[in-house]
């Protein structure tokens, strides 16, 4: 990779800590793993031992063996080639162009919540506040890691971890008024009430919600010390973002009853209950401002590093060399600003839609696949590693040799294979009135989201490079 520069040493364990912790951790989750009740905490803890704990350790034993820019592209180009590097950073981009979306309409939402509640069904406004919010946070990162990692720190303290400790403080302090939990606590409700396959398809969303742990691997170039730091940071972080997560949404659980509890108002109407049995009217507010700003730092996190994968294969000349151009930041401005562009094209398109909250979902679900896929790929390429590249020191090895790579790259490979699949099947509470078309949508949408790397050209210098 000669284009690159070299990165200045400045994130330490902190900051990766807040990056991972701002690029996972959301109360936005809470009112969703909620309306499982007591039996979330089984469902986290499987998820947990499935899905994130392997992302966690397969992520540590690559980022330390190869401590290279790109992150997981590097990783893939290693284990499968260029192409294949290419393939699972565009999905890790691609799925977050789609994301992006979902979770500004959601900011936009709670700005109109701050200034005036019926400024939500303002299809002008929330178009307006989108954009904004998209392009302010795209030009935040234009300065590089420095500034980017002050504001995952931000997000991840006054929008994350804040409200989450408050809600915790609230729901005791609430139960110690005497009042009476909406779910049942008893150990038998530690076990979930799935009755069928429709039923089933929420707990993806539990893994959904655990996406993501292994964007900081892409900063890897820009740690003090990657071969220590990097897996130190990675498990602080799935301890505090595990028990954030199961902690503050059980309180919401708790204090909400079941039939109020939705996406979007779910946090503040836990708050509203707190306001009212506290007498803290400015509560509600204060929280919906800590939300906003833990969203608007979420996106900014992330749109800075699936740019810095693709960044990597066009300096391999996979992709044109105008999209490795970068600025005096060392940030590649012209990556940054044709994902603006397309997102913004996509949030307009969505926002005008008549069907707001199907497209939602939709828009949901094939994000959520498409990041199913390039987990799939991670994991197996860790696999490929172990054989082809035994060689290589690994500070951080997963231990039990051939066999526990096997068990925990494969473990990982199997639950994301699956959430691809449950991704079809739509959900009990959401009602879909054709499901053929609905299946076609993901379907066709994941075949067009593939055709430009299929019809990528890999040099043949690059093929050799990667071969290496």
């Amino acid at each position: 990779m000669k284009n690159l520069k070299a990165s200045p040493r400045i994130l330490s364990v902190f900051s990766l800590v807040m990056i991972n912790i701002i690029a996972v951790d959301s109360i936005r989750t809470l009112p969703m793993a909620a309306s499982f009740g007591l039996g979330l905490v089984t469902l986290y803890l499987f998820a947990a031992v499935t899905f994130f704990i392997p992302t966690a350790l397969i992520s540590a034993e690559l980022a330390t063996a190869w401590p290279e820019k790109g992150g997981l592209y590097s990783w893939v180009k290693i284990a499968f080639g260029p192409r294949w590097g290419l393939c699972v950073v565009y999905l890790q981009w691609i799925y977050n162009v789609v994301w992006y979306p979902t979770i500004l309409t959601l900011i936009a939402s709670t700005i109109a919540y701050l200034i005036d509640p019926n400024l939500i069904k303002n299809a002008s406004f929330i178009t307006t506040a989108v954009l904004l919010t998209f392009w302010g946070c795209t030009i935040i990162n234009f300065f590089g890691m420095r500034l980017s990692s002050l504001v995952s720190t931000i997000g991840s303290i006054i929008g994350t971890l804040g409200p989450m400790l408050l809600i915790i403080g609230l729901m005791l302090a609430w139960l110690k008024q005497g009042h009476r939990a909406e779910i049942g606590l008893a150990p038998s409700d530690l076990i979930p009430s799935i009755k069928g396959l429709t039923e089933f398809v929420f707990f993806s969303q539990i893994v959904y919600s655990l996406l993501g742990l292994e964007m900081s691997s892409v900063h890897a170039l820009e740690v003090k010390n990657p071969k220590k730091d990097y897996p130190r940071a990675l498990f602080i972080s799935v301890v505090v973002i595990l028990l954030s997560l199961i902690l503050a949404s059980l309180a919401i659980a708790i204090v909400v009853p079941q039939k109020s509890l939705t996406n979007l108002t779910g946090i503040i109407a836990a708050f509203e209950l707190f306001s009212a049995a506290f007498n803290l009217p400015w509560l509600a507010p204060c929280i919906a401002g800590a939300i906003l700003i833990g969203g608007i730092c979420a996106v900014a996190t992330w749109i800075i590093g699936p740019t810095k994968g693709l960044f990597a294969a066009a300096d391999d000349a996979l992709l044109p060399p105008l999209l490795a151009k970068t600025n005096r930041y060392n940030v590649p401005y012209v990556m940054l600003l044709m994902q603006a562009g397309i997102s913004s094209l996509l949030t307009l398109a969505y926002l005008f839609l008549p069907t707001i909250e199907g497209a939602y979902f939709a828009l949901s679900v094939l994000a959520a696949q498409l990041s199913m896929l390039m987990y799939a790929i991670l994991f197996a390429a860790a696999i490929a590693l172990r054989y082809t590249q035994a060689h290589i020191s690994r500070p951080f090895k997963i231990p039990g040799g051939k066999k526990g790579i096997f068990l925990v790259a494969g473990t990982g490979l199997i639950i994301s294979l699956a959430m691809v699949l449950l991704g079809f099947v739509p959900p009990s509470s959401i009602e879909i009135k054709n499901i053929f078309l609905y299946e076609a949508f993901l379907i066709t949408g994941i075949f067009l989201v593939m055709i430009p790397v299929l019809l990528i050209h890999v040099p043949k210098k690059t093929l050799l490079y990667g071969a290496q």
